[in-house]
């Protein structure tokens, strides 16, 4: 699909790539696979304003002009989210520009009256396995899920739970704000909760239809057989998800959390303030 930018446009964003736009800073540390070597980093804060971007600006602006000529209901999403589309695909319009599309017809699809209701996924939610509660240092909504909980089943069910789940959370974003952070608890996970393909299907969901969303997984409580689900499901993250990615031991589990959440806003079940409360209920 090839986007036609006049020359004009071609020659803005050129100069604008050359001289104005410094990119998003590289991780320190690469992402390891191993359980054994766990690693993560800091995902950095972007101003709320496409002002402080001029060739994000820009971009938006093509790339708007194009998904709506493609599919009129691209008017109604606002520029933030165009740009985190953009930044999905390292600012290629072109790319981008398809993924959204894509989006747009996944969306009428798999959500046609705009919301997924509580009667459609009442196993999953029965499992009470998402929590949310409290903020992060910057402002993100904290999310907790207890993968014991999760028991294999439905799977069409199961994706409309995860739809469900990260349309209340992206609801629940505080204003200025694009993504959340998640507690992944495997305390007593077993084979019984190995699900891998509900697992890729919720990961497919989250970076597809919902990219930019996460700014950080800390793993917690992880058993070794564990392991085994990790390879199968690790080459089917991408690059950027890797990044957000923090494997913790559990010597290290409460400062690793306080390092990046106050304790007013920590879950009473990690030493903080807060009570969690069911995602159904936020």
């Amino acid at each position: 699909m090839a986007i036609p930018l006049s020359r004009s446009e071609e020659r803005n964003v050129t100069s604008m790539e050359k001289s104005a736009w410094t990119e998003q800073e590289e991780e320190e540390d690469e992402f390891k696979e191993c359980l054994e070597e766990p690693n993560g980093s800091v995902t950095p804060v972007f101003e709320d304003s496409l002002e402080s971007n001029e060739v994000e600006k820009q971009k938006v602006v093509i790339m708007r002009a194009f998904v709506e000529r493609e599919d009129s209901s691209a008017k109604d999403v606002d520029d933030f989210m165009i740009r985190r589309f953009l930044r999905a695909r390292d600012l290629d319009v072109e790319k981008a520009s398809a993924m959204f599309l894509k989006y747009l017809s996944w969306r009428k699809a798999a959500i046609p009256n705009g919301f997924i209701s509580a009667s459609e996924i009442s196993t999953n939610l029965a499992h009470n396995k998402l929590f949310m509660q409290g903020v992060d240092k910057k402002g993100r909504p904290i999310v907790v899920g207890y993968g014991n909980r999760h028991k294999q089943g439905n799977i069409e069910e199961f994706i409309r739970y995860v739809i469900f789940a990260l349309e209340k959370i992206c609801s629940r974003m505080p204003r200025g704000q694009e993504k959340f952070v998640c507690i992944g608890d495997l305390q007593g996970w077993g084979y019984s909760n190995s699900d891998i393909r509900g697992y890729r299907a919720s990961l497919s969901i989250l970076q597809d239809c919902y990219p930019e969303r996460l700014g950080k997984l800390y793993i917690v409580h992880v058993p070794f057989i564990f392991t085994t689900a990790w390879k199968m499901v690790y080459p089917f993250i991408d690059k950027n998800t890797k990044k957000k990615i923090k494997f913790v031991e559990d010597k290290k589990l409460r400062s690793t959390l306080l390092s990046d959440i106050d304790e007013s806003q920590l879950p009473d079940v990690y030493g903080g303030k807060l009570s969690l409360v069911p995602i159904q209920d936020c």
